[in-house]
């Protein structure tokens, strides 16, 4: 393994440290997940049931001991019900807008990461492709084939790595966006409800301006 690393190049290694780099933000982004996740559907039928008697403490104790952004809206949906209608949407749209930071956090630093490893791999083909022919051409002729070996080492090693680390990143990034993107539209369905349970009418979707959720 140390003799790969060695023949890999200092591509190699800023290739290994974007794959630490990967690992940490996906394996945060699972925890994350995990943390948030509540059966919604469980918690918003015990809060629309306590909504319709009017019982709004138990609503908002729920809410507390259920920590998730789905559980943020409603909060502030049901602590400003004695609000104008208008009011009521542009504060649920101002909480939905501080979830979503949360709920993409890092995901852009691993799309870089999906998209930059395979290059980097590349670069490497090329340097190590480059080191071979400045071989060939100090000796003129090579009648060894082993020195040309380093070059051509480092060349394959490096396109290996950046394919290795740019695959499961890619698997990865496109699971955590479309949750990202499968949270906001829940967020958004039920936010007409409770707009509906609080004697409003259904907000308009999409809490950032052309609509919630990742490209």
């Amino acid at each position: 393994m140390y003799d790969i690393l060695m023949k890999g190049g200092p591509v190699l290694w800023v290739i290994i440290a974007l794959s630490f780099a990967g690992t940490a933000i996906v394996v945060e982004r699972f925890l994350y997940f995990r943390k948030i996740r509540v059966d919604e559907e469980k918690m918003f039928q015990r809060i629309k049931a306590a909504l319709e008697k009017r019982h709004f403490d138990e609503a908002l104790s729920i809410c507390d001991n259920n920590l998730s952004p789905m559980s943020a809206l409603v909060k502030a949906g049901i602590e400003y019900r004695d609000y104008p209608e208008a009011s009521q949407k542009d504060v649920i749209k101002d909480a939905a807008n501080q979830e979503i930071p949360g709920l993409e956090r890092n995901l852009s630093a691993l799309g870089t990461i999906t998209h930059i490893s395979p290059l980097l791999g590349l670069l490497g083909t090329v340097t190590g492709i480059m080191k071979a022919f400045d071989v060939l051409g100090q000796l003129g002729s090579v009648s060894d084939p082993s020195v040309l070996a380093a070059g051509i080492s480092e060349a394959l090693i490096t396109t290996v790595a950046g394919i290795i680390v740019a695959v499961p990143a890619v698997v990865f990034y496109n699971h955590l966006v479309n949750k990202v993107n499968l949270i906001i539209i829940r967020m958004e369905n039920r936010v007409n409800e409770l707009i509906l349970l609080l004697g409003g009418k259904p907000a308009k979707t999409g809490f950032l301006p052309g609509g919630g959720g990742l490209p």
